[in-house]
């Protein structure tokens, strides 16, 4: 066999109970990561009281666990290319299960951090692995509008945390630890394992054309059981395999192009949304609020956020991707501003509801945008980089928000925050790549979308061109 053609196999497939099992089990890995991502800042303001713990020791704990999260994201590019997409989603979902667990019996500041940034190097493993198996799993027309799908029911995670910790961490001095115990049912995803089904398009970027066509037809069979007879797919695009993509591809210009834009798009994000999430609580608290009512006013603001990856399944697919990111960007500035201007109760409820809901909107965004601008042999790794470093980022962010405050107060610290979101939207508007079949905008990153997936970044692979022939692999 030369070919098992993946791509165009699996574009023709119509959307079948098998395509909504492979979503519900990336929501679920979903939720728990949304679920456990916000833990230590729900029970950031009771440790104050508990340990006597300082604003400036919760910055630094937040800001290693970023660390972890930029280790977890490059860690896991390798792993998905080495082990596969499947494996080493549910291994990493595992892995931030366990330490989440061990973070319920935490006896301080130094094992609950430690316990923390090994969690979310598997937080961040988790989401890098789950974006990049949804690209390959869904038929290019929809893979944006799953990707939201995903998101939807995973971000109801950050809510049900909220409103468990709001419930549960003033009851006693020792309740708080429940939250952590709540976000390692994480662990439960391997109850979904026999559901999920390698990609056939890992396989087939390494050669194993008998191994990628076995997974497609046994696809294939379960969908047109339910649905009927097939159509015929396009010819296959042959190209030559590549068992590895070093870390120094990335610094081609065709490569380094999407790599710089995505790294701007995950450090905005990453401060400007953790900005917010992470801070709130403790900030509304030092600004005199008590500890329950500042958990409860943020809980509440939380429930906008399924409604924003559901906004974002309704223009995924329908607008072009970094339009939508640069829109939804500047309405979270501007939100996020006026949330930082108000002290009263209603306010700060509205404007944080309208932050989460469209924050979780571009988030949605951003991971069906990301893995676009990558072929399939650079995807893992181009993916994992920028993302890792939009995390490792905020190790500094805490620190940046923790001296704001101390030195310029509670407004200073949303104006720093609307104005990393500002800069974002305004570097998508500007240098972002089309990925819907026009004409690309970014010079110098790669094929116009429309071209052959995998010749090289930024092209929707969903346009491939349909006529048979051979391409070299990239080096």
């Amino acid at each position: 066999m030369h070919h098992s053609n993946a791509l165009n196999r699996l574009d023709r497939l119509p959307i079948s109970r098998f395509h909504k099992a492979t979503l519900l089990a990336v929501s679920f890995a979903y939720f728990f990561e949304f679920a456990d991502i916000n833990t230590f800042a729900t029970t950031a303001p009771k440790l104050i009281h508990v340990w006597g713990i300082t604003v400036d020791q919760v910055a630094y704990v937040t800001s290693l666990s970023f660390v972890g999260m930029f280790i977890g994201s490059v860690v896991a590019g390798g792993l998905a290319d080495r082990w596969g997409r499947k494996r080493t989603l549910v291994w990493t979902t595992v892995f931030f299960g366990l330490f989440s667990f061990a973070s319920v019996f935490s006896w301080d500041l130094v094992s609950l951090g430690v316990f923390r940034i090994l969690t979310s190097a598997g937080l961040s493993a988790m989401t890098v692995v789950a974006v990049i198996y949804v690209n390959e799993m869904y038929p290019s027309k929809v893979r944006g509008k799953f990707q939201a799908y995903a998101i939807v029911v995973g971000i109801c995670g950050t809510p049900a945390t909220n409103l468990i910790a709001s419930a549960v961490v003033p009851l006693s001095d020792w309740s708080w630890r429940l939250v952590y115990l709540w976000g390692s049912l994480g662990l439960l995803l391997v109850l979904f394992t026999r559901r999920l089904k390698e990609s056939p398009r890992w396989h087939e970027s390494r050669g194993e054309y008998d191994r990628a066509d076995a997974v497609l037809r046994e696809i294939e069979t379960r969908v047109s059981a339910e649905t009927g007879p097939l159509p015929e797919p396009a010819p296959p695009v042959v190209e030559t395999a590549s068992t590895k993509a070093p870390l120094k591809l990335l610094l081609q210009r065709k490569y380094l192009m999407p790599t710089l834009l995505l790294t701007v798009l995950w450090v905005t994000q990453t401060i400007g949304f953790f900005g917010y999430s992470s801070w709130a609580p403790t900030l509304l608290a030092k600004e005199g609020f008590s500890v329950e009512k500042s958990v409860f006013y943020v809980a509440l603001t939380t429930v906008g956020a399924p409604l924003g990856s559901y906004l974002a399944s309704l223009v995924t697919d329908r607008f072009e991707r970094k339009w939508c990111l640069a829109g939804f960007g500047t309405v979270i500035a501007l939100c996020g501003l006026l949330y930082g201007l108000t002290f009263n109760p209603v306010l700060i409820v509205v404007f944080g509801f309208l932050v989460n809901m469209f924050e979780r909107g571009y988030t949605a965004l951003g991971y069906a945008y990301s893995p676009e601008l990558f072929d399939t042999r650079s995807r893992s790794l181009g993916t994992g980089v920028s993302y890792g470093l939009g995390r490792l980022s905020n190790a500094a962010g805490p620190l940046i928000v923790a001296a704001l405050y101390n030195t310029s107060g509670y407004r200073s610290v949303f104006f720093f925050i609307a104005g990393t979101w500002l800069v974002g939207a305004v570097v998508l508007a500007v240098f972002g790549p089309l990925t819907r079949g026009g004409a690309r905008s970014a010079p110098g990153t790669g094929p116009r979308a429309g071209d052959s997936p995998d010749e090289g970044p930024g092209t929707a692979d969903g346009q491939a061109s349909r006529s048979v022939r051979k391409t070299p692999s990239s080096s």
